[in-house]
């Protein structure tokens, strides 16, 4: 598919063959879903743009958006596109986030980025002036009941037309923080180039139709669940990532009742949908259109997708349509896709040669159980234009199976960390973006194993807290997704002990006392790994970040408040 040089020459191009046609379904809880054609999204979009140009804001500056699933959030979107100002989209505070967190976060958000507005509803306004300081670059909060509708479309005064390809088009973050403290600017020319060499490796054709629940403000979503499909012109069914939590079997009767062939899901989706959707709610379910549901943001695991695929392959779900991507906002989105059609590479490899030698040792069946084993999904092959190596502590390129950092480069790379030159700098080595992922290449595919920052080190073995996790939900009692490992640094040994913690829906003491025995003895039998602390918990004791994630040093911190306490 042949795309124009800048995304409001698309919009143009697209609406000029296809005003008619549905371009967004939106879901809400307890209410009719709400189509908009193409047309009535860039009239919905107008209008903002006309907001930005009453307010003087001008082609370039950015403008940030705090607002929640729902009409205005994708009209404030594709407004700011078409005025030619950079749109951010930033969570909207929750129950789940901390306000004196997200106060600060969002404090240095507009120190960093620098924003010329912010768009958000008239009930936030006051949290958000509350933001701002005297030197602060914000010259307007525009409150989405001021913004007049209008009914023309005129794209010769819209000024967005006047970008170049070159140009920052979009500010986007990686999944951690709520914040924008390292805004990666994408150019047009990057997203064309990632969205063509995408649309290639998913085949992708006017007949798709995506399904998504994730929130545009991390890569996955933005991307994937809403760029993409819009600028490809495809439908996109887009649900409320707050509805999706409360009722996940949404998803599966989203993609029935429109055909949904794809959707994008982080690892730890696969086993809440699992676990949590029951029979009675996929009564006429029919999976069978999903082409492609892509294991993307989390280091992926067959397991995950195998208690998928049983969970709901009386539905119609096929076992090829469970795949795997490997990206980063850095990149745009997809740096890898595994091939559709067909399962995903699995290596069996020996454990203890992965968690201690930093080699993936293959184990073959005929060991006769020899070497303890673990399976590793692949997150499938560079997409075509995206070269992928491997390198060593001394920025060496290693051979297959042979574990160190990921590093990439492509002609979809970010144009740089937003305000921030140093930090561009930092990331890239003679030409190379280093990723601050871990993993191996076999035969062309990618496998990663997890982030750098959370490596462990114990007597100078590198220990990934993802293999110890993993180890505890073997063990009963323990879901996959409710346990996290970290390393606390020991001034005696002068080396990190293990912390292990784990949630369990019993809250009998004894029960748990019981599961944390077993964890320790499961985990010291299977890593030769020591465990200093394994805590058992109840439910909602481990945090998540705003993507879903687990977050490490936030738990991290929670458990040493509670140790001091």
């Amino acid at each position: 598919m042949e795309y124009k040089r800048t995304f409001p020459e698309r919009l143009k191009s697209l609406h000029a063959r296809t005003p008619d046609r549905v371009a967004l379904t939106l879901q809400f809880p307890n209410t009719d879903d709400l189509s908009l054609t193409l047309d009535q999204l860039l009239r919905g979009a107008s209008s903002y743009a006309s907001a930005l140009t009453r307010a003087n804001i001008q082609p370039g500056e950015v403008v940030v958006l705090i607002l929640q699933h729902g009409e205005d959030l994708a009209y404030a979107f594709w407004g700011a596109i078409l005025h030619g100002a950079i749109p951010s989209i930033m969570p909207f505070l929750t129950e789940k986030l901390s306000p004196e967190r997200y106060r600060a976060d969002l404090s240095a958000l507009i120190s960093v980025t620098q924003p010329a507005a912010i768009a958000t509803y008239s009930e936030f306004e006051s949290e958000v002036r509350s933001a701002l300081r005297e030197d602060d670059s914000v010259r307007e909060v525009i409150v989405t009941t001021q913004v007049e509708k209008k009914n023309e479309l005129d794209f010769d005064s819209l000024s967005g037309f006047q970008r170049n390809p070159e140009d920052i088009v979009i500010l986007q973050h990686s999944s951690g923080t709520t914040g924008l403290q390292k805004g990666v600017a994408l150019s047009h020319r990057a997203v064309f180039n990632q969205l063509d060499a995408y649309g290639k490796a998913l085949k992708l054709t006017d007949s798709d139709s995506v399904v998504s629940w994730l929130p545009l403000y991390h890569d996955m979503g933005l991307i994937a669940g809403f760029i993409m499909p819009i600028l490809s012109g495809i439908h996109l069914v887009l649900q409320s990532p707050f509805d999706w939590v409360r009722a996940p079997y949404k998803l599966m009767q989203a993609v029935t009742k429109y055909r949904g062939t794809l959707s994008w899901l982080p690892n730890f989706a696969y086993n809440f949908c699992a676990q949590k959707i029951r029979d009675r709610h996929l009564e006429g379910v029919d999976l069978s259109s999903w082409r492609a549901i892509t294991n993307c943001s989390e280091p992926v695991r067959w397991e995950s997708h195998n208690a998928f695929y049983e969970k709901f392959k009386g539905y119609g779900l096929k076992r090829e349509a469970l795949q795997t991507s490997y990206a980063m906002a850095e990149n745009v989105f997809a740096v890898t896709q595994s091939p559709l059609g067909s399962e995903p590479a699995v290596l069996k490899i020996e454990r203890e040669a992965f968690m201690s030698e930093r080699v993936a040792k293959l184990v073959s069946d005929a060991s006769g159980g020899e070497h303890p084993a673990m399976k590793m999904m692949s997150s499938g092959r560079p997409l075509g234009n995206v070269e992928v190596k491997v390198l060593d502590e001394n920025r060496n390129e290693l051979p297959d199976r042979v574990i160190g950092e990921v590093a990439l480069r492509s002609d979809c790379m970010l144009t740089g960390y937003y305000h921030r030159e140093d930090a561009t700098q930092q990331a890239f080595h003679d030409g190379w973006y280093l990723t601050g992922d871990y993993g191996f290449i076999s035969a062309g595919e990618v496998f990663v194993s997890g982030r750098k920052k959370d490596m462990i080190i114990v007597g100078g073995k590198n220990v990934y807290p993802q293999d110890l996790e993993a180890l505890t939900y073997e063990v009963t009692g323990v879901h996959a997704g409710r346990s996290v490992a970290f390393g606390i640094f020991d001034e005696e040994q002068g080396t990190e002990d293990v912390v292990i913690i784990a949630e369990v829906d019993s809250e009998d003491p004894v029960e748990q006392q019981k599961v944390a025995d077993a964890i320790r003895l499961h985990v010291t039998k299977n890593s030769a790994i020591a465990l200093r602390y394994v805590k058992v918990v109840d439910p909602k004791w481990i945090l998540k970040t705003s993507s879903g994630k687990t977050a490490r040093s936030a738990n991290k911190e929670k458990f040493l408040k509670e140790m001091q306490a």
